[in-house]
């Protein structure tokens, strides 16, 4: 618990932060892009984020500035509240209401970590001969973004890159989407896409537009060994989809071949099909 919940007579139970005490209301505007913006931080919910933002911290210098949790949940996750408590990271009970107003959820976990921003610079995500990289271009849903972010992560790509009017990859749903997959890979954000595909090119990368309209489709380029190439995909926003200008600009645009009657696959889905098939043939 925090020093000043530890200010109490001898015997006493510290009372629980309320959402008026102003680490929790500074904790609070996290909430917001431009609060996570001016304050270089974010909020990690539930034990699984916590844990794997404990491990960040611990493997790659990461920080975990604060943790939160509400007196019934610092009980039922007693190993990852300890695990704070060694780490040096400051612990403060909190209410529930005030958990409420740190999750985005319709049911908060009581379990709230404040964490130092994960984005790297664009240089140092493509650094290292990358292999398979994943870009979000304009992608703006959240939940796919970070569905997206989970599957790059588990397909074994090197870097996730936030392009253009992106969301926020530390937005709470993004965040709990990933279910701890943004802590384990880089992932660099830049507003400007014609840099992100310089910066693409410039690290040996095969530009790879995903796009549902496209003459060729994944099955045929796998057969021909072009998947087997260092490759960066580009994956356009749901309803949307890639510019022209972005599409123009890639080496090749490929489909997802749809062998029944579903009309087309949502974007994580294809995504899922895409990263899987460049890194089973890279593999090979």
């Amino acid at each position: 618990m925090s020093a000043d919940q530890r200010i109490a007579r001898p015997g006493a139970v510290p009372a629980p932060f309320t959402e008026r005490t102003p680490r929790v209301a500074a904790a609070r505007r996290l909430t917001s892009r431009t609060g996570r913006e001016r304050a270089a931080r974010f909020l990690a919910e539930g034990s699984q984020a916590v844990r794997e933002a404990l491990d960040w911290a611990e493997r790659d210098a990461g920080r975990v500035f604060e943790l939160f949790a509400t007196p019934e949940a610092a009980e039922r996750h007693a190993e990852v509240w300890q695990r704070a408590g060694a780490a040096g990271v400051p612990t403060s009970l909190i209410t529930e209401k005030a958990a409420a107003g740190l999750s985005e959820t319709v049911t908060p976990q009581g379990l709230v970590a404040v964490c130092g921003l994960v984005d790297v610079p664009l240089t140092t995500a493509l650094a290292g001969s990358p292999r398979l990289v994943a870009v979000l271009v304009e992608i703006a849903d959240p939940g796919n973004a970070g569905t997206v972010l989970r599957v790059a992560d588990a397909a074994g790509a090197d870097a996730v890159i936030f392009a253009g009017a992106a969301v926020d990859p530390h937005n709470g749903k993004c965040v709990r989407t990933t279910t701890g997959s943004l802590f384990h890979l880089p992932v660099a954000r830049e507003r400007d896409v014609d840099v992100v595909v310089a910066a693409c090119r410039d690290a040996g990368l095969r530009l790879v537009a995903a796009d549902g309209r496209a003459d060729q489709d994944l099955d045929a380029a796998d057969r021909a060994g072009d998947l087997v190439a260092p490759t960066a995909w580009l994956f356009g926003s749901e309803a949307h989809g890639l510019s022209s200008e972005v599409r123009a600009g890639a080496d090749t645009a490929l489909a997802v071949p749809l062998h029944g009657r579903a009309e087309s696959l949502n974007l994580a889905t294809a995504a899922a099909v895409c990263l899987y098939a460049t890194a089973r043939a890279q593999r090979a």
